[in-house]
């Protein structure tokens, strides 16, 4: 099966619109084709430009058309369209079997064929009829999703900010007034915890997916908690960016799962989520122990383990855990408490049980 598209590029002249601008006095937008650009752009599917023009006079059309805000990291100018493609793909960090390319012209869609043969081609006339195919299909529709072109413009616009800004990576960080909220998932929120556990691989401790079905299980249990971690920044939001499986036992808490968004490494989102669970922990004085599965891709995730206090050791607190999978290391980390983070602010639902809050008065 194919991939889903995550990136259309759209050549323009003759293609997105009808004319060519350099020779023709005024080029048009299709209202068929506008509803393409955003019916794709309601699917989370990214777009851009790569185009052989005056960059300034074919930006100035698209907003004239009411469409560019549509188009990320849009490529207008006289090289070529397969460099263009790529770049895009690059900058976006995207597999190029997840990108597509629309131009009028066989030449300019053989061009890219050749030197880039992982991009789906297509020609201008299929344009309209793009939503009806499989690949311009995925197969969930979360809030997130449907406003990732938000999310990644934001996202540029940290980075440029980043690129000029004086001083320290941290100082830089408390600039952003980020915020991380933790709260437990509902069913409304099962795709995005389903599609976290599926799309990360780097910064995801066992590798596991869990299905539909079984998260509904478990959201519906209360020996377990399902919690979903999203952030915002004053640029905007970043979406979701961490599930973690929580199962609770008499003094103990067994993170079964813990996964977050490669996006938000760099602002320390795992570690975030670790300092604040040690912490909860502690100051209900619950011993931790976390199951770790190492992969070929999740070295970071181990680090942040061990950077939150987590060790391999024994422990009789783990005496109610049944014997861990082959493969899963049980991470133990004993009551301490611990500072959360110096630059975001967190807010988290109390994970005392009942049962606890009555001991402790």
């Amino acid at each position: 099966m194919a991939a889903t598209v995550k990136c259309l590029v759209w050549d323009l002249d003759d293609t997105l619109w009808q004319g060519t601008l350099l020779e023709d006095a005024e080029v048009r937008l299709t209202d068929e084709l506008r509803k393409v650009v955003v019916e794709l752009d309601s699917r989370g599917i990214l777009q851009s430009v790569a185009s052989r023009n005056d960059h300034e006079h074919a930006w100035a059309r698209l907003e004239a058309l009411g469409i560019a805000e549509y188009f990320v990291l849009p490529e207008i100018n006289w090289g070529a369209k397969s460099g263009s493609v790529r770049r895009i793909a690059d900058r976006l960090g995207f597999a190029l079997t997840t990108v597509a390319f629309v131009d009028d012209r066989p030449a300019e869609r053989a061009e890219v064929a050749f030197h880039l043969p992982e991009v789906r081609c297509y020609p201008a006339e299929q344009a309209r009829r793009l939503p009806e195919l499989p690949e311009f299909t995925p197969a969930t529709s979360t809030v997130d999703s449907r406003r990732r072109r938000q999310m990644y413009q934001a996202g540029f616009r940290r980075e440029a900010e980043r690129a000029a800004a004086p001083g320290s990576d941290e100082q830089f960080l408390r600039s952003l007034d980020l915020r991380m909220r933790i709260g437990r998932a509902t069913g409304d929120e099962l795709s995005r915890v389903e599609e976290l556990t599926l799309r990360t691989s780097q910064m995801n401790a066992t590798g596991v997916h869990y299905p539909d079905a079984e998260l509904r299980r478990l959201i519906a249990d209360p020996g377990h908690e399902v919690l979903v971690v999203t952030m915002a920044d004053r640029f905007g939001p970043h979406g979701a960016v961490g599930v973690l499986l929580l199962e609770r036992h008499p003094g103990l808490w067994h993170l079964k799962l813990l996964a977050t968004s490669c996006r938000v490494i760099a602002y320390g989102a795992g570690s975030t989520l670790l300092n604040w669970l040690a912490d909860t922990a502690a100051r209900a004085g619950i011993h931790l122990v976390a199951d770790f599965r190492a992969t070929d891709r999740n070295r970071m995730m181990e680090i942040a383990y061990h950077f939150s206090g987590f060790e391999e050791e024994p422990c009789p607190c783990a005496a109610p855990l049944p014997s861990a999978p082959e493969g899963i290391q049980r991470l133990h980390q004993a009551p301490r408490t611990r500072e959360i983070s110096t630059t975001m602010r967190v807010d988290a639902p109390d994970l005392e049980s009942p049962e606890q809050r009555e001991r402790a008065r």
